[in-house]
């Protein structure tokens, strides 16, 4: 920031909601007085044309009516004003106006007034031009080398070039590879006209070279007629700048040198008559608009470059001389002659503050008032101190960034799951092989306590489940308002979600423009994805939840499952799930335990979970505080490694499948390109089965697409399994160690990274690198270990021997009273005691050869899988 501000000299806000740009800016002496006092001409996109004669004003004083000479509509946009020598038969300066579609020049005139009301100015149309296409900017100046009167060039939105010579129109010609207009500008030293083009060049035009070309309506003539007369148009010189320019301005102060000046994006270019580089400035800021004009020091040329950061820089040549703040951003910068003032920076805004100011050396600095001084109370100091630290204690204390409250949001979303199924499902495309796929509904409601501008609601479930609509748009939310959504949830793929939970986001932007987010969770009930049924005796995976209080009868924990009229006596329960499979729960009736029992060890992790929830609902109501249960038995890592393998065992196949695509691929095009070949030949050749080559690889490409495709679906259904089956053993080792919900919260971040899973990115890898860190650190043994590297970069193992070695070790590890923690200070908790009283094993350089409590495998100290028989 400047330490000086331009000095306001004169302003205005011109009009209302009014846009303006690099041309509506003029000064000039339009009025003829002979006075050389500057004018200044403003024209609007809403047609407006003022001309004002400021004149200096007092800091705080209004600008007085008689500043404006003329206010007129001219009903048109006005894309640009000059001033000139425009009319035929005299040498005054008249006023061009330029129009979308018209060129008109003015004459401006004063009358002397009689009373105090001062002189009044009028236009006179002098001439107008129709344009026949869409104008862009335009320039003037003595083309051909004219004496005492300027001629004019305008420049359409599709690369023509329409001379005017005054009242009559004098030829047309299209720029060559044209794309989109740029700045113009004529050299009266060289006779030739100046522009950018869309390559990022700087080109010139003789303007004898247009003359001569070939008439710009002679351009639709076809190929074959061939023009007698008339070249081509050619470019004078060409100068690659790399950017594109904001403006181009030619000087020449003096008789033997011009310059052409060129305002990049990011540079500052100031060019010789012949295109080559005088010198150049890099910018290291984006500027709006500049204007060269004379130095007081000969040989140089100072420039005013404005600059979106509302600053206005002055350069001698290439060096800053000076830096002034300005009260806006101008889109045009002029230098102007008033009242005994010379070099007036006059600046306009796009929406139209005009401004008359200097460069002067008062700067604005803020100096604090005295205070009175007083003694110092050191005890009303101190108790001030402790009321602040206080405070901030009582705001250290949560590491929340948004208020837990929900009545301190401003929006809040709800959502209530009816207890109830759809009478009439509202499944939409279900693969379930079901005869009737359930559904449930979900009622949403948002309410408002301030305006919420765009809200939008987004409710997500995780697949195989669905939603009927998942995203809704709203209009703004008045305060105390409230939205209310209804839609249904379903399974739609033919397996078994590993949750059922759902998400609900609202975004919304409050007043200021802040985006916020409001988000709530709500859970589905088991019977969507499950129906009662007989159970069955046999099954090949076991699991026992022991508890500390006797059992309960399922008809009060699961009433929606039993059939009342079975009564207090219900102790065995049939689910079978709408994939077609059937878990069994089962209570005892002379200990405190539970037995939950499947074919597929995935099916027993909902009923697991669904049935340790209800029981802690239970016994809450109950108000009974020392539930608990506990896991005693084996933890089935054997049957979970077989998920793990048949899982990764399907990534290697979508590897396989690709690089068999990409193969077939590459060997269809080839067959292609030597088909074309044969085809394109005038003396035709047998193609000596290139179409049945063609024809069979045509179809291996459908049949691998078809497989890799079948593969990708089983791919999706092992990885829900492998997921059950993962929060299955993550709550069995809680309730086996007695984790904290901060451990556990640790154990879901460890073995359950990914929602999804991709070939870049997938389960095993970051399972590993993230048991793998667990190891090293809280679970370490030594400071050896703690010593190791990991690699950085994650990529797809060969085998998943080393992440099932990890696994193993892991829940060894936790056995001997390793402690899940994110601290590294965890190698002297090794001695801690186990949960129960037990003391824990002591480590040995034969860990890798240790059973897991409650595995069936054993891994030796080379990598071998061995298999042992586990003790009942």
């Amino acid at each position: 920031m400047s330490l000086f501000k331009a000095r306001d000299w004169w302003s205005t806000i011109i009009g209302e909601k009014e846009e303006f740009d690099q041309g509506c800016l003029c000064v000039a002496d339009v009025d003829n007085s002979g006075s050389g006092q500057d004018k200044v001409i403003v024209g609007s996109y809403k047609g407006y044309l003022r001309i004002f004669n400021p004149h200096p004003v007092k800091p705080g004083d209004e600008v007085q009516p008689e500043d404006l000479l003329l206010e007129v509509q001219l009903r048109e946009p006005v894309l640009q004003v000059e001033v000139g020598k425009f009319v035929s038969g005299t040498e005054g300066l008249h006023l061009a106006v330029l129009h979308c579609r018209k060129l008109c020049v003015y004459a401006v005139s004063g009358t002397q007034g009689n009373v105090e009301h001062g002189n009044q100015y009028q236009i006179k149309l002098m001439y107008e031009h129709n344009l026949q296409r869409t104008a862009c900017n335009m320039t003037y100046g003595p083309f051909g080398g004219v004496k005492g009167r300027d001629l004019i060039c305008i420049q359409s939105m599709d690369g023509m070039l329409m001379l005017f010579e005054q009242e009559s129109y004098a030829f047309g010609r299209f720029l060559p590879g044209f794309l989109l207009p740029g700045p113009l500008a004529y050299s009266s030293r060289t006779d030739s006209f100046i522009t950018v083009s869309s390559c990022q060049q700087v080109e010139s035009y003789k303007y004898q070279v247009l003359a001569f070309a070939t008439d710009a309506d002679e351009r639709q003539d076809t190929e074959q007629q061939k023009l007698s007369s008339g070249k081509r148009l050619a470019v004078d010189w060409v100068l690659n700048i790399g950017e594109q320019a904001l403006d181009i301005c030619v000087v020449s102060f003096n008789q033997g040198v011009s310059s052409v000046f060129v305002l990049g994006e990011r540079n500052f270019f100031c060019l010789k008559d012949n295109g080559q580089i005088r010198f150049m400035k890099k910018l290291d800021y984006s500027p709006s608009c500049f204007i060269p004009y004379c130095s007081v020091q000969e040989g140089t040329i100072n420039t005013l470059i404005a600059n979106h950061s509302k600053m206005l820089n002055v350069y001698q040549d290439v060096t800053l001389k000076w830096a002034t703040q300005l009260p806006c951003i101008p889109v045009s910068v002029k230098v102007a002659n008033f009242q005994d003032l010379k070099g007036v920076i006059v600046t306009l805004s796009d929406d139209g503050h005009l401004q008359c100011s200097y460069l002067g050396t008062d700067p604005s600095l803020f100096q604090a008032p005295k205070v009175d001084s007083r003694e110092i109370n050191y005890e009303e100091m101190n108790a001030e101190m402790k009321e602040l630290q206080k405070i901030i204690r009582e705001a250290t204390k949560t590491q929340d960034v948004l208020p837990e409250s929900e009545k301190q949001r401003d929006v809040t979303v709800t959502a209530e799951v009816s207890p109830n199924l759809d009478e009439e499902s509202q499944a939409i495309d279900s693969e379930v092989k079901a005869g009737a796929v359930p559904s449930v509904t979900v009622k949403v409601t948002i309410q408002s306590r301030v305006t919420a501008q765009k809200p939008s609601l987004a409710v997500c479930v995780q697949a195989p489940l669905a939603v009927t609509c998942d995203q809704f748009v709203f209009g703004d939310l008045e305060p105390d308002s409230s939205e209310t959504v209804v839609l249904s949830v379903f399974l739609r793929e033919n397996c078994c979600p590993s949750e059922l939970e759902g998400t609900c986001m609202v975004s919304y932007n409050i007043p200021t423009g802040i985006p916020r987010v409001a988000q709530c969770n709500f859970s589905l009930p088991l019977k969507l994805i499950c129906f009662p049924t007989q159970p069955s005796k046999a099954a090949n995976h076991k699991l026992t939840i022991d508890t500390n209080k006797p059992p309960i009868s399922f008809v009060t924990i699961f009433p929606d499952f039993v059939d009342p009229s079975e009564g207090d006596q219900a102790n065995v329960l049939g689910f079978e799930f709408l994939t077609g499979s059937k878990t069994t729960l089962l209570a005892s009736k002379t200990s405190q335990r539970y037995r939950i029992q499947s074919d597929q060890l995935e099916d027993l992790w909902l009923v697991t979970k669904e049935l340790i929830h209800r029981l802690q609902v239970h016994f809450k109501k109950q108000n009974c505080k020392d539930f608990a249960c506990t896991f005693s038995g084996s933890i089935p890592l054997q049957e979970y490694f077989e998920l793990i393998d048949r899982h990764f065992e399907l990534r290697l196949n979508a590897e396989r499948f690709q690089e068999l695509l990409s193969e077939r691929a590459v060997q269809f095009r080839a067959i292609e390109r030597r088909l074309l070949t044969r085809f394109k030949d005038k003396t035709p050749a047998p193609l000596q089965h290139l179409d049945t080559l063609l024809e069979g690889t045509f179809r291996e490409v459908i049949a691998l697409a078809d497989a890799a495709e079948e593969n990708q679906a089983s791919m999706f259904q092992a990885f829900a399994k492998l997921k059950s089956a993962t929060h299955l053993v993550i709550t069995l080792i809680s309730l086996w160690q007695k984790l904290s919900t901060d451990q556990v919260a640790i154990l879901e971040a460890t073995f359950l990274p990914l929602a999804e899973d991709t070939q870049e990115l997938g389960w095993e890898e970051t399972v590993d690198a993230a048991i793998s860190y667990l190891l090293r650190t809280c679970l370490s043994k030594s400071s050896k270990e703690q010593a190791l590297t990991l690699s950085s970069q994650l990529s797809m193992p060969k085998d998943t021997s080393r992440l099932k070695k990890n696994i193993t070790l892991f829940c060894d590890r936790l056995a001997k009273g390793g402690r899940l923690s994110l601290g590294t200070d965890s190698v002297t908790q090794q001695a801690a005691v186990m949960p129960g009283g037990c003391a824990t094993i002591p480590e040995s350089d034969l860990e890798e050869r240790t059973i897991i409590p409650g595995s069936t495998a054993m891994f030796s100290s080379n990598g071998q899988i061995t298999k042992q028989k586990s003790k009942p």
